[in-house]
């Protein structure tokens, strides 16, 4: 795409898109998790209850402008909404950066598609321990559908390696569940499990394999560290959705390198 888009042009739409997304964003971590419709009533300030004016609905900017606060009753405006808002942005332009080169838009929209999902889930299940199936269940269909078109139009997709990839996936975290009663992984690790799995099979086998161990390693290490500062114990719950988001992630941005590694490291390249 930035073959024939100027890369700032290409940069500056993609961060645009990414932080109106992100300001939706907001609204889906707020009313999902309450059982709320995200689509109406409009947005409104929590404690006064005035209408957001659509000059003050503006990513970024206009928490900005606003200092933060109300502009009707002067109630501070968490800066998490910013945050979320600039985050998204971000990561949109970074994954766009990383993929639109291989000429594999399907997979880049994917990508895209889970990122947005991603920002969401992550923020609900450290909030609330869960990841609602509602955000899952349509970031599946986004994803599937464009990696479907994907490869009908040519662009790359094997099929083979995405439904392997998210029946590898779903085996490990659905296998864990029933190994550990329940306790391990809950249903919606299991089904976020092989979107994240399909996604990254659209990449390939090995950013696949570096995303599943990764989510592992990363939660691995970080429960060890809570309990090493007394933060957590044996048996604490500790949501795990944001390990396997990180570890998809990483896969994304690393995983061919990681794999290659590996596999060099073992003698088997």
């Amino acid at each position: 795409m930035s073959g024939t888009v100027p890369v700032a042009l290409w940069v500056g739409l993609v961060g645009v898109a990414g932080t109106l997304i992100g300001s939706f964003l907001n609204v889906v971590v707020h009313r999902v998790p309450a059982g709320l419709s995200v689509v109406s009533p409009g947005s409104a300030c929590p404690s006064c209850g005035h209408a957001v004016r659509g000059r003050d609905n503006v990513p970024v900017l206009s928490w900005l402008a606003l200092r933060g606060r109300c502009r009707d009753c002067r109630t501070p405006i968490p800066v998490r909404y910013p945050l979320v808002e600039a985050g998204t942005g971000l990561l949109f332009v970074l994954v766009s950066l990383r993929l639109e080169a291989t000429g594999e838009l399907s997979a880049l929209a994917a990508c895209l598609v889970v990122a947005a999902a991603g920002v969401a889930l992550a923020l609900i299940d450290l909030e609330h321990g869960r990841l609602p199936f509602s955000i899952t269940g349509v970031a599946a269909v986004l994803a599937v559908l464009a990696l479907a078109l994907g490869w009908w139009g040519g662009d790359g997709v094997e099929p083979v390696v995405v439904v392997a990839s998210a029946a590898i996936w779903v085996a490990v975290y659905g296998g864990l569940r029933i190994l550990t009663r329940g306790r391990g992984m809950g249903l919606g690790d299991v089904a976020l499990a092989p979107l994240l799995g399909a996604v990254l099979g659209a990449l390939g086998a090995g950013p696949a394999l570096v995303g599943l161990a990764a989510g592992f390693i990363l939660g691995a290490l970080v429960g060890v560290a809570l309990m090493a500062t007394g933060r957590a114990r044996r048996g604490t719950r500790i949501p795990y959705g944001p390990f396997m988001l990180a570890g998809a992630a990483l896969a994304v941005f690393a995983g061919d390198q990681i794999a290659s590694a590996y596999l060099t490291l073992v003698g088997l390249s």
